[in-house]
């Protein structure tokens, strides 16, 4: 019996009710959940429950965690889970992710169901974190949505440090649209149709819900290519093995470009909030200065009345009744002349106050633009290891994704860059200077050329995937830049490196942050 009839059966019987099931709400506020973290020491080999949530009553799993030298193991079993789309049609498959007490949630890989168990053997680098597995549209997903079916629990013995670790989630309703529209990305093939072709259409199809097809379209449409490959493939009869690759190609491509039109969207929202905002001010100043015009009017005024007093005093010399009425009509122009300057004084006030709130909103424009810089370095240390400098953000490539002595690029570090490519071209205005380090084992001379070459590589296959050449530039400084000791081994392996710096206005400098900062606390005293 084919591992897929049971999805199909449970689509088919979804579609039929889908006139009458109400969609998960949507909310404007991000969905936050907390769940528990271990800090597994090295050497440490730990077994791990998984409790089912509301959501999947009846779902159980375990998982062997084992902290090696370079990355931590994980094996992990489950059973009595049931077809993702009963939480929806556009939900098809089960992901595990690995949480950070920061937050950042990591993919672990896809869960893929036998007649209701799952298995899955993955790394990850994290020395802290907590597991959860979630319902998805697709296995290449970068954030877990809201349909959290399991969490980890630890047992008393367990060892470790444990920790809360609270992370966001996609709010359900993010990737749902018309019930056709679905069906069209899920529906109408056979049995044999390998799961991976279903995420492939469905990934696709929600990056059009997110509008990738307007802020992300050249990633768009080489997700549709991909898939175009993947249906061909499958319509040739080719190796199932080819056409999930291609399929999940294609799913990855089309996360991407949903995640930038994501991106881009929120971006695009802010400018125009903060024009508005900026507009609300100018308005609020012209009406002060408007208003203090007609202030200096009325002291014009007032000094005509003092003139005709004056006049009365001349005429009161004719009559002391007369003078003494003339007097009267004279303090009260005085009166009057006084409250208008404090009228005056009050509007004034109003007119430092809306300088104020311009001053804060340049104060804003420059926090969004370290904000910028947060979320760059946080997209660059998803695929490589990345730090805030004076420089600016350096992203490391350790020299094993090259060949041992040579300049080619492996395939893990053409797929890494490949994704700091797609992330740097969601990004107006950077700048990207590699620079290629060695060890000190051999000449001054090859060092340098190999670092050169490296660079170089590097620097090419970045232009390949759509990045400027005018923005791009590649040094090779060969041994003279080490960041450990040449005399053991893990010192020269951390010194064999090729380095990313990504500048520009764009996104600000560390300088800009803490003048932002002093600025702030000056305003507080």
């Amino acid at each position: 019996m084919n591992k897929y009839l049971p999805l199909l059966l449970c689509i088919a019987a979804s579609l039929s009710a889908a006139q009458t099931q109400p969609s998960f709400p949507a909310t404007a506020e991000p969905v936050v959940r907390t769940t528990k973290a271990l800090h597994y020491r090295p050497g440490a080999n730990v077994k791990i429950e998984f409790r089912s949530t509301e959501l999947m009553q009846g779902a159980s799993g375990e998982a062997k965690v084992e902290a090696k030298k370079t990355n931590i193991a994980v094996d992990a079993k489950f059973e009595g889970m049931e077809a993702a789309t009963k939480f929806g049609l556009e939900y098809l498959t089960y992901v595990a992710w690995a949480v950070s007490p920061q937050g950042r949630a990591v993919n672990l890989g896809e869960l893929v169901l036998d007649h209701g168990k799952g298995h899955l053997k993955a790394f990850t680098d994290l020395q802290t974190f907590g597991m959860i597995v979630t319902a998805e549209p697709y296995s290449a997903v970068t954030q877990p949505g809201n349909m959290v079916v399991m969490e980890n629990v630890f047992a008393a013995d367990a060892g470790g440090e444990e920790i809360s670790a609270k992370y966001e989630l996609v709010r359900s309703g993010t990737y749902s649209s018309a019930n056709t529209h679905i069906q069209d990305a899920i529906f109408g093939i056979d049995s044999k149709t390998p799961l991976a072709l279903f995420e492939g259409r469905n990934a696709v199809r929600i990056a059009h819900v997110a509008q990738a097809d307007r802020y992300a379209p050249a990633i768009l449409a080489k997700a549709e290519q991909q898939l175009r490959q993947a249906e061909e493939a499958y319509r040739q009869k080719q190796s199932r093995g080819s056409i999930e690759a291609a399929a999940r190609e294609a799913a990855q491509t089309a996360e991407e470009s949903r995640v930038m039109a994501v991106q881009q969207k929120a971006e695009e929202e802010a400018q125009a909030q903060a024009a508005a905002e900026k507009k609300a001010a100018e308005e609020r100043a012209a009406k002060a200065r408007t208003d203090a015009e007609a202030q200096s009017s009325a002291r014009a005024e007032a000094e005509a009345a003092r003139a005709q007093a004056e006049a009365a005093k001349a005429e009161a010399q004719k009559a002391a009744a007369e003078a003494a009425r003339q007097r009267e009509e004279a303090e009260k122009a005085k009166a009057e002349a006084l409250a208008q300057q404090q009228a005056l004084a009050a509007e004034a006030e109003k007119a430092r106050q809306a300088a104020a709130e311009s001053d804060k909103l340049r104060e804003q424009a420059e926090k969004e633009k370290q904000e910028m810089r947060a979320r760059l370095l946080q997209q660059l240390n998803s695929v490589l290891a990345t730090r805030d400098t004076a420089r600016g953000l350096i992203a490391n490539m350790s020299d094993v994704l090259f060949k041992s002595g040579s300049f080619e690029l492996l395939p893990g570090a053409r797929e890494r860059l490949a994704k700091v490519s797609g992330i740097v071209l969601a990004y107006q205005g950077l700048r990207l200077a590699v620079e290629g380090h060695t060890d000190s084992i051999g000449s001054d001379e090859y060092n340098r050329r190999l670092s050169e070459q490296r660079a170089d590589a590097v620097r090419d296959y970045l232009v390949q995937q759509g990045i400027s050449s005018d923005a791009i530039t590649a040094s090779g400084f060969g041994k003279s830049e080490p960041v450990a000791s040449n005399d053991t081994p893990e010192g020269r392996q951390q010194n064999r490196r090729v380095e990313l710096v990504v500048s520009g206005n764009a996104i600000g400098s560390m300088a800009d942050a803490n003048a932002e900062a002093s600025a702030a606390a000056q305003l507080q005293k």
